[in-house]
């Protein structure tokens, strides 16, 4: 087992109080697999991402613990996550084509990475460069600046920089969202052969394409106001979804090929509850049209069939 998380509470800290922005979040990763995380906006996807390698100040780690290959990861102590990063914990982050530094050469940045890593360059330099290669980016790149290189090879360089060091873990956060589909497509395709070629153990791949991660991911991880809805396979989750969230949510995806006359796409009522001051019981009850007396109780999450989890008074 590459991860597992245990009832990890992460709150933000504001001028009005905290935001319960994960709120006892729960889930295993097995060795070599993909997880697509997918939700609505400000459901904790992000959040969740980021506290696996705790890249935000903001953030306070109120309670549960992070595993990662059966070592404790102290999310709550940013010196001792230093060592950490890059090393075992890796992030793709969200606008990541604009992480780059405009002032330095593609080959300095990468240098100055490794070095404050404790690592030579020179000791991998024939590995960047059949990275580089992997993703369809030549050696050439490094003498350019960030300016100098399209959108989808700013992110193709950010992918190979993040993975340089072969970490336990990658996150990968909303990396295709300002992509054009074909180019999408291939940094997808690039990801999964990551994994494939042993580059990454396991990946968390945070999206709001459902239809994207069901092509890559084995499992996927639908979130709901900072609590896990439903996990299951990729296929069960868009074939079979249990939780009248998800349900909802893969009933708003347009398929290929279908037309008006054969049916309108219908969108969730509702807003999300504000996390500031969360409802008590199950935080989709409001919008849920199944919801009854007894969804006034948070429901656990269970396994309802062997890798199927849910958090529904109504699946269990």
């Amino acid at each position: 087992m590459t991860l597992r998380v245990n009832d990890l509470k992460v709150y933000y800290q504001t001028l009005r109080g905290d935001v319960h922005a994960l709120d006892g979040v729960t889930f295993d990763l097995a060795d070599g697999e993909i997880m697509g995380l997918a939700g609505e906006s400000g459901c904790g996807k992000t959040t969740l991402g980021k506290s696996l390698i705790r890249l935000d100040s903001r953030m306070r780690h109120v309670g549960g613990t992070i595993d990662l290959d059966g070592k404790d990861v102290p999310i709550a102590d940013d010196d001792a996550m230093v060592p950490l990063r890059y090393h075992e914990i890796s992030l793709i982050p969200q606008y990541a084509m604009s992480a780059l530094n405009p002032t330095r050469k593609i080959g300095r940045m990468i240098n100055e990475l490794l070095r404050s890593r404790g690592v030579r360059p020179a000791d991998i330099s024939q590995e960047l460069t059949r990275r580089l290669e992997l993703v369809g980016l030549d050696a050439d790149v490094l003498n350019r600046f960030p300016i100098e290189l399209s959108g989808g090879m700013k992110q193709r360089v950010v992918m190979v920089m993040a993975t340089l060091l072969n970490p336990s873990l990658l996150i990968a956060d909303e990396v295709t969202s300002a992509l054009d589909v074909s180019t999408q497509r291939s940094v997808a395709e690039s990801l999964v052969e990551f994994r494939d070629r042993e580059y990454v153990k396991s990946m968390v791949f945070v999206t709001h394409d459902i239809s994207l991660v069901y092509q890559m991911a084995d499992t996927i991880m639908v979130m709901y106001a900072g609590r896990i809805a439903e996990k299951a396979p990729a296929k069960t989750i868009i074939n079979a979804p249990r939780h009248p969230y998800t349900q909802m949510l893969i009933s708003a995806l347009p398929e290929v090929g279908s037309t008006m006359e054969q049916g309108r796409l219908e969108g969730i009522p509702g807003t999300p509850p504000g996390l500031l001051n969360p409802p008590t019981g199950c935080r989709f009850k409001d919008r849920c049209p199944m919801a009854f007396s007894k969804c006034s109780e948070q429901p656990p999450l269970l396994e309802i069939e062997p890798g199927h989890w849910a958090a529904c008074w109504k699946t269990g």
